[in-house]
């Protein structure tokens, strides 16, 4: 209570009125999160004002049961503003006084965020106890220019072999993963974290998770599960559940790209997730309706698209010059039935550096994860990929591909030729060697020699559906007998010829014990 009183004391003390009067408001009208204020002329957009709880009482009074009530500035009108409440609207009334802050949004950012659950405001709802070492800084600004930025040529691995194989993502890239309700987006996410632990301490990204409308029963699994695996040590996740307001729905993407940026300039590798930007863009066109701003396509509001650029333009490979750190961001977006070509979808592919879209049908299958490589793609390349799994990897997607053609022409040919039946049991080996289940990332090395292996035909002596038991025994066995090997590629960050020699050797071993 003490803590409260002293902060809006700091705030109305910190004020420092611009010129002019209009410094304070009176609400003229307020309903569904959204005040309308009259008054505060000056006000910018993105400023917080504070619903003043002292204009008819005490402080002490007005703050026995209840926190301040901040609101955020959205719309700026010939004869007030509208603002959207964060926080009780119910405890916002008529004639109310408004104070403007005199700054714009701002999140508390610092390293003793990690490890902590906190909300579209940065307060911590973890029940740890307040976060202290913190700084604020805007939730918006402009991302940083072409001349501060470098190329992105070093890997950030997932740890999902179809990804670092095919589909790499890059420290500073914009990589989407796109596709169906339940069909493993998210676990890709999570995995994509865990993995992190296979990483050297000293280049470990910190990673940020922003859970966005999701039921709050699911983000507490997921950290349970983080803590669990040890992962939490490096994560900070931000929650806007289903069941708060939509402002903070609409924020919470902002704060966590503000605290990644802040590890960024720290000269750090930071990963922000978005799960999911389809449930921001709701939020924002449900707030966009309420402010009166007139309606699009699906109803959508016009800057949606700039909603969505202006968040994902912050990720960023920094220059040496600017200290060298980097923001990765994996958006996930949700489609209706596959459809790509939707609204949101089609906008936050034309913004993002690639994609990762994962299929129904092949969830349905059993393939996991359903990435479908034919339009799947990474505009980053092998230019984020190792010289080791850029030698083991430059085929497969190829085959793949092909494998998939064939695989809908087998369904209409009763008899197939050799080679054609030879091409298509290759296919679906590798399909096999590329599953992978969930909770389950491997580190690159051991992803490039379990490939390697499958690109030289040491999976050839199995049937398909002996293939997910025989590389499950095989990374066991790589594990134990393998080291020297994987200590090879692992500080070299490629397979050599004395490597390739060892690894011959040791596949033939494994065969043989099949045998």
């Amino acid at each position: 209570m003490d803590s409260i009183i002293k902060r809006i004391e700091e705030e109305i003390a910190n004020f420092t009125p611009t010129q002019g009067t209009e410094e304070t408001g009176l609400v003229r009208a307020t309903g569904d999160g959204i005040a309308e204020i009259d008054g505060l002329s000056n006000a910018v957009m993105t400023e917080m004002v504070l619903f003043d709880p002292t204009f008819d009482r005490t402080l002490e009074e007005a703050l026995k049961d209840a926190a301040p009530i901040y609101g955020l500035v959205l719309n700026l009108e010939e004869d007030g503003v509208r603002a959207v409440i964060l926080g009780d609207g119910s405890r916002v009334y008529e004639g109310m006084l408004v104070r403007r802050l005199g700054r714009l949004l701002s999140i508390p950012v610092g390293d003793s965020l990690v490890g902590r659950v906190v909300n579209a405001l940065g307060e911590p709802v973890d029940g740890k106890g307040p976060i202290k070492d913190t700084k604020f800084v805007p939730i918006e600004r402009q991302a940083y220019g072409v001349m501060d930025r470098s190329p992105v040529n070093v890997p950030l691995h997932t740890g999902i072999k179809a990804i670092d194989g095919m589909i790499p993502v890059g420290r500073g890239q914009r990589e989407l993963i796109i596709g169906d309700r339940g069909v493993g987006k998210t676990t890709i996410a999570i995995d994509t974290i865990l993995n992190q632990k296979n990483e050297p301490k000293e280049s470990r990204p910190i990673c940020i998770y922003v859970a966005i409308g999701q039921k709050e029963s699911k983000t507490a699994r997921i950290v349970a599960e983080l803590a669990e695996a040890g992962a939490m040590e490096y994560t900070i996740v931000v929650t806007a559940p289903a069941s708060s307001p939509a402002a903070f729905q609409f924020l919470a993407p902002f704060a966590g790209a503000s605290i990644g940026e802040h590890f960024m300039e720290a000269g750090k590798d930071a990963l922000v997730i978005y799960d999911d930007l389809s449930k921001q863009a709701v939020a924002y066109r449900q707030l966009s309706l309420l402010l009166r701003r007139p309606p699009g396509r699906e109803a959508y509001p016009g800057d949606i698209f700039y909603l969505h650029s202006r968040l994902l333009e912050r990720a960023a490979k920094l220059s040496q010059e600017k200290g060298g750190g980097s923001l990765t961001a994996l958006p996930i977006i949700e489609t209706q039935e596959g459809d790509v070509s939707a609204y949101i979808p089609t906008n936050v592919i034309s913004i993002t550096d690639g994609q990762i879209f994962l299929l129904a049908d092949l969830f349905n299958k059993g393939m996991r994860p359903a990435i479908d490589v034919g339009i799947s793609v990474s505009r980053v390349g092998s230019s984020a990929q190792t010289k080791a799994m850029k030698k083991v990897a430059s085929k497969i997607k190829l085959e793949l591909a092909q494998f998939r053609e064939l695989e809908a022409f087998m369904q209409f040919a009763s008899d197939l030729d050799p080679d054609t039946k030879k091409r298509i049991e290759g296919g679906q080996r590798m399909t096999e060697v590329l599953k992978q289940g969930r909770g389950e990332p491997l580190a690159f090395e051991m992803q490039a020699i379990i490939i390697w292996g499958a690109i030289n035909g040491y999976f050839d002596g199995y049937e398909p559906s002996e293939v997910t038991a025989a590389e499950k025994k095989l990374r066991d066995f790589i594990a134990r007998e393998g080291i020297k090997e994987l200590e090879g590629v692992r500080t070299s960050k490629d397979i050599r010829e004395e490597t390739e020699v060892a690894l011959h050797a040791l596949f033939k071993k494994f065969n043989e014990r099949k045998a």
